[in-house]
């Protein structure tokens, strides 16, 4: 099999990189295929054209997204489009990485596929509009709802709190917003899988079970063997310029259907440690 992965420098292009094996992998970024550029994307998927497109390019600064929303939109929903179009013409299939953020976070049970969308940020707004894009352009495509993301290679939530724990008695973490954190590893090999098996439709793709921030901070402070204290507090006291969803913990039924399952996230969080410190 022929993959071409988009977005290949990113936190979970690296991941993908280093986790996909027995097949062809071509792995590009921003430098090499702008997905802006409609016609770059073009020419380079026909040089080498692949059976599997995984985008994982994106604009994904949350909080950056409010206060630039030109280039929200031009990334994670018209770039998204240019690549479903040019995936149209060559006949490859593609699986495009989306967000928990594209719910409201207003339910207090596990988000199901059929849950309508109601994105409440500028980030979240541009994943549900290339969703449903996307879904016009190439109806067979696999959209992966991710979310908490972390991993090896770039910034992200426990590096956050590791650099913070090893400098402060204590922090302060909200404990009002539930979701899924998700291993980029974990994350790689869920989508090989999914791509082996052609699989289609909207998968909802994280580790096992949920936290909130504050627990997850918890844990990783704990495990990592700090004094400090992780104090909850509330997403008022800490407040962002992008709304969050209170509650966006994603059910793993769409995974399970394509027959995939991820370890939980508590096991997750151990072997990221012991990466960090090889």
């Amino acid at each position: 099999m022929r993959v071409t992965i988009l977005g290949a420098s990113g936190l979970l292009g690296q991941a993908l990189m280093r986790e996909w094996n027995g097949d062809q992998v071509v792995g590009l970024n921003s430098r090499n295929a702008d997905i802006r550029d409609a016609e770059k994307v073009r020419e380079v998927l026909r040089q080498n054209p692949p059976d599997w497109i995984v985008l994982a390019a994106a604009y994904t600064d949350v909080d950056g997204c409010e206060s630039n929303q030109v280039r929200a939109f031009s990334v994670n929903r018209d770039g998204a489009v240019n690549v479903a179009e040019a995936a149209k013409q060559i006949g490859a299939k593609l699986l495009f990485l989306s967000s928990d953020y594209v719910f409201d976070g207003k339910k207090t049970s596990p988000y199901e596929i059929s849950d309508a969308r109601n994105p409440q940020s500028v980030y979240g707004r541009s994943k549900a509009e290339a969703e449903v894009k996307l879904l016009e352009v190439l109806p067979d495509c696999c959209i992966a709802r991710t979310s908490w993301l972390f991993g090896a290679g770039g910034k992200c939530f426990p590096d956050t709190i590791l650099k913070l724990a090893a400098s402060r008695p204590a922090l302060d973490v909200v404990n009002d917003q539930r979701g899924c954190p998700t291993y980029t590893s974990d994350l790689s090999r869920a989508i090989i899988q999914l791509c082996r098996t052609n699989a289609s439709g909207i998968v909802h793709a994280t580790n096992a079970g949920d936290c909130t921030w504050f627990e997850f901070a918890r844990e990783i402070v704990r495990s990592a063997g700090f004094p400090t204290e992780v104090r909850p507090t509330t997403s008022q006291q800490m407040a962002r310029p992008a709304p969050r969803p209170a509650y966006s913990v994603l059910s793993p039924k769409s995974l399970h259907h394509w027959g995939v399952a991820t370890p939980p996230w508590q096991d997750a969080l151990q072997r990221y440690l012991r990466e960090q410190t090889k």
